[in-house]
């Protein structure tokens, strides 16, 4: 089963500033986000801690991967997440059902991804293999699913879709995106946490979920050309899926007869450069990948993209 009830509880403090910093910074407390700084107020006891209230709900979150033939497709030729200073949307989108909630208690959906190691890897000989110990890494934050909180009813229909999470390896992000270092493993974790604000978060009950097809590792650029043959098809998935990158024309045309050489300009052009980038591998490979190659069909200059 997905559900793990041993593993480790995220490290809360990550959750700034959603959650508010203890009036006395120096006071015995959890390692985090804020500084512990000197002080002589030694005697003073250490803050009691608050008690979640058996509230009489009885649940039983349930979890299932969605997408989860196109997850075992990467994870079967190693599953490579590309990384870049300005923050890269994960492929495959991250998408979950869920059942076994409560409808009317509301819940909290958060996602964190740690490694899954303690080693760094190199691509070497058409596979991955150990190349030494694992760099230092960064504090991972957690990622709050937009809709927390909302009641079992919303998520038991809706799912959850973390498509709009970004990776980076800016270790000076100021985004809120997850720093990690390439060349590194990491496994995705979602946690389900019946509690009806944020503030309450450090005293729920977490309940952390772990899909092993759905560990990778974090690249700059795909490394291996069997992840490549996927891409065209990736490409395609994410410009549907991604709000920011995604533009739609005043005429509606299928994504295939989108000119790449065509010229444009603001996010259209953004749009265009990564169809690029994704559906172009490395030229070393160039000749054993299938491309995306889209028919010429050139938008009128004075037709305004919405």
């Amino acid at each position: 089963m997905a559900f793990n009830p041993f593993l480790a509880r995220p490290d809360l403090a990550l959750l700034h500033p959603y959650l508010q910093p203890p009036p006395f910074p120096s006071l015995p407390g959890p390692t985090g986000f804020f500084p512990r700084l000197p002080t002589e107020m030694t005697e003073m006891p250490p803050p009691v801690p608050h008690i979640q209230e058996d509230d009489g709900v009885v649940d039983d979150p349930k979890v299932e991967l969605d997408d989860k033939q196109l997850w075992d497709q990467f994870c079967s030729c190693g599953t490579e997440m590309v990384i870049t200073k300005s923050g890269r949307r994960i492929f495959p989108a991250f998408k979950v059902k869920l059942s076994g909630l409560d409808k009317r208690s509301k819940y909290i959906l958060l996602m964190d991804i740690v490694p899954a190691d303690e080693c760094r890897y190199k691509f070497h000989n058409s596979r991955w293999m150990v190349a030494g110990k694992a760099d230092p890494e960064m504090p991972k934050r957690m990622y709050i699913h937009p809709d927390s909180p909302a009641n079992g009813e919303h998520w038991m229909a809706k799912g959850a879709n973390f498509h709009k999470l970004k990776l980076t390896n800016n270790i000076s992000d100021k985004h809120g995106f997850t720093i990690l270092n390439s060349m590194h493993k990491y496994q995705p974790r979602l946690h389900v946490v019946r509690c009806a604000e944020l503030i309450n978060l450090p005293y729920s009950t977490f309940r952390t979920f772990v899909f092993k097809e759905t560990e990778f590792i974090a690249v700059t650029a795909y490394q291996n050309e069997k992840v490549g043959t996927l891409l065209p098809h990736s490409a395609v998935e994410l410009l549907q899926n991604d709000d920011s990158l995604y533009v739609k024309p005043k005429k509606k045309l299928p994504l295939a007869c989108v000119d790449t050489s065509a010229p444009t300009t603001g996010r259209g052009s953004a749009a265009l450069e990564e169809i690029k980038s994704v559906s172009v591998f490395e030229q070393r490979n160039s000749s054993s990948i299938s491309k995306f190659t889209p028919k010429a069909v050139k938008f009128d200059e004075n037709e305004k993209i919405g």
